[in-house]
C-alpha cells in the first residue's frame, strides 16, 4: 500500500500531558493504509472519511506524550516515519502563521519552487528552530478557477443575470464542482514544498472567502442565495471540513462550537495560553460579518479563557485596516456588482459592518480590561505585513496582519496610497481608537512581499515575540510585545 497524499497534521487539542493530533491521508480507492504508530507503542486504525475520484481519504486520531521538558516525538505509518516537535507543559509555544496560499488567476508561477518559496523559507526555519502549531488563517485553497474549469458554471456564467439568478444546480453540476473540489485540495496538499511541513507540524485552519470563491458572503442577496452559489456552497463546506479540518462537515471534533458544522469557529487552550478563530464566512452575509451563532460562540470561548494570560484571536479579516469608506460609497452608486467591491464589503471597517465592527472592538477590550488577559489579533488576507492597534485608557490589542505566504503583494503604487489614507487614528468613540502603526525597522505601514509570520510566547508571561519573514530582499521585522507588568508595551 502507498500513500498517494500526506500525512497532513491537525491539531486536536492539549490536555493530561497529551499532544493530540489527527493525521489525514490519502490512497488508492481500495486501499487501506496501515495502521500508525507512535513511538509511545499506540497502534491506531484509520477511519475512512470519504472516497471519490478512485481515491480514498482516512484518518487517525492519536496523542503524543507531552510533559516538563520539549521534545520530538514519532509517529509511523507503514515504512515511513515522521517527528512531531511536542512543546514542554510550561514551557514557550512557537507557532507559523501562514495566509492566502495561492492566486486567484490559478498558477501564475514559473515553476512549484517560485511559488512555495516562503513555505521553503518556514520548512528552513523549522529545521533550525522547529514550530509547534501552523495556523492557517484563510484562502488555504484559491477556489476561484471553478467559474472557468467546470464547464456547466463556464456555461452559466454566459447567460444573462436573470437566467443565472433562476437557474437550477443539477446533479451533474452538482457533481462536477465536487470533483473540482476535491482535485484541487488534492494537489495543493501533495506539493512536495509543502508536504515536509503539513506532516511535522499540526495545523489550525480556518477558512475565507477563496477557499469558497472570491467575495462569498458579500454579494448581494439575490446571488448569494440563487441555487448555484448555494451548490457550489454546499460542496465547498463538505470539501473545507475534509481536507481542512480532517472531518465530515456534519462531524466535527470537540473543540468546535458547533459540532454539526453550521458554522466552523473553534477554540483550544494551551496551558495559560488560549486560541480562538471564529468563522467569518459561513453565516456571513452582505450586512454581516457574524451571525447570532457565531458571536455566541465567540463570546463563550472567551469567557472559557478569562483565567488565560493571553488569547489570540484568529480573525481572517483584520480588525485593524485602512478606511475606505469614500470608495465604499462610490461603488454602491453604481448598479450591479463592481469589481473591488466585494474586496471593500469584505473588510471589518467596511460601511456595511461598521457597527457589528466596533461592537466587537469594545467587547474584546472590555473582556481584556476585566479579566486582565492579553489579546492579540493575528490576521491575513490584504497579501501585505501590517502591524495595528486597539486602544483604551491603558489596554492595547494588537492587530499582526501576514499575508501571503504565496499571493503576490498588490502593486507599488496602489500600497503607497493604501500608507497615504493609513495616517492617524480612527476615533471610534471618545475612549476608543483603532490605527495602523509603522513596522519596526521599515518605517512604513505596510511590508509589501510575501511573507509569514513567526510567533513565540514565552513562558510566564503574557508578552509575545513576532517576526514577519518577508520574501528577499525584505527584511526580517520583529517585534518584542512586553507582558502587562512592563509600561513598554504600548506601542509608539
Amino acid at each position: 500500500m502507498t500513500l498517494r497524499l500526506g500525512p497532513v497534521l491537525y491539531f486536536r487539542g492539549a490536555r493530561d500531558h497529551l499532544w493530540s493530533l489527527s493525521a489525514l491521508v490519502g490512497t488508492a480507492a481500495n486501499d487501506e493504509p496501515a495502521p500508525l504508530r507512535t513511538d509511545a507503542g499506540d497502534r491506531v486504525p484509520p477511519q475512512r472519511l470519504a472516497q471519490r475520484r478512485g481515491s480514498s481519504l482516512w484518518r487517525y486520531d492519536f496523542s503524543l506524550p507531552s510533559g516538563d521538558a520539549e521534545g520530538s516525538r514519532e509517529y509511523r505509518i507503514g515504512a515511513r516515519s515522521w517527528e512531531v516537535r511536542v512543546p514542554a507543559a510550561q514551557g514557550a509555544l512557537r507557532m507559523a502563521y501562514t495566509a492566502c496560499n495561492g492566486s486567484e488567476q490559478g498558477d501564475r508561477w514559473a515553476c512549484p519552487q517560485e511559488r512555495n518559496e516562503r513555505w521553503l523559507h518556514l520548512a528552513g526555519e523549522h529545521a533550525r528552530n522547529p514550530f509547534h502549531l501552523l495556523l492557517q488563517g484563510g484562502d488555504q485553497l484559491y477556489a476561484d478557477p471553478i467559474w472557468k474549469e467546470v464547464p456547466p458554471l463556464a456555461e452559466w456564467k454566459r447567460l444573462p443575470p436573470w437566467r443565472r439568478r433562476r437557474a437550477g444546480f443539477s446533479p451533474a453540476t452538482a457533481d462536477a464542482v465536487a470533483d473540482f473540489y476535491f482535485d484541487r485540495y488534492w494537489k495543493l496538499w501533495g506539493q512536495p514544498q509543502l508536504v515536509p511541513i503539513l506532516s511535522a507540524i499540526p495545523s489550525l485552519m480556518m477558512w475565507d472567502d477563496h477557499d469558497i470563491f472570491d467575495g462569498w458572503g458579500s454579494w448581494a442577496p439575490k446571488w448569494q442565495e440563487c441555487p448555484t452559489f448555494q451548490g457550489i456552497w454546499a460542496a465547498a463546506r463538505e470539501h473545507f471540513a475534509l481536507f481542512q479540518l480532517a472531518a465530515r462537515a456534519d462531524d466535527l471534533p470537540d473543540a468546535f462550537s458547533d459540532r454539526r458544522g453550521r458554522q466552523f469557529g473553534f477554540a483550544h487552550r494551551i496551558g495559560e495560553v488560549g486560541i480562538v478563530a471564529p468563522d467569518l464566512r459561513s453565516e456571513r452575509s452582505r450586512a454581516r460579518v457574524l451571525g447570532q451563532a457565531g458571536r455566541r460562540a465567540l463570546t463563550a470561548a472567551l469567557e472559557s479563557m478569562a483565567d488565560c494570560r493571553h488569547v489570540l484571536l484568529l480573525s481572517s479579516m483584520p480588525l485593524v485596516n485602512p478606511h475606505l469608506g469614500a470608495l465604499e460609497r462610490f461603488f454602491n452608486l453604481m448598479p450591479g456588482h463592481q469589481t473591488w467591491q466585494d474586496d471593500l464589503v469584505d473588510q471589518w471597517p467596511s460601511l456595511a459592518h461598521w457597527e457589528e465592527w466596533q461592537d466587537l472592538l469594545r467587547e474584546l477590550v472590555d473582556f481584556s480590561e476585566r479579566t486582565g488577559v492579553r489579546i492579540t489579533s493575528i490576521s491575513g488576507e490584504i497579501h501585505l505585513g501590517a502591524l495595528g492597534a486597539i486602544e483604551r485608557d491603558g489596554t492595547c490589542i494588537h492587530q499582526l496582519t501576514s499575508s501571503g505566504i504565496a499571493h503576490p503583494p498588490p502593486a507599488e503604487k496602489f500600497v503607497r496610497a493604501l500608507e497615504w489614507t493609513s495616517r492617524g487614528a480612527i476615533e471610534l468613540a471618545p475612549d476608543l481608537a483603532v490605527r495602523l502603526l509603522p513596522l519596526p525597522g521599515l518605517g512604513r505601514r505596510f511590508l509589501r512581499a510575501r511573507n509569514w509570520l513567526e510567533i513565540e510566547l514565552p513562558p510566564g508571561g503574557d508578552g509575545l515575540l513576532a517576526t514577519w519573514h518577508g520574501e528577499h530582499p525584505a527584511p526580517a521585522i520583529r517585534l518584542s510585545i512586553a507582558g502587562r507588568s512592563n509600561e513598554a508595551d504600548r506601542l509608539p
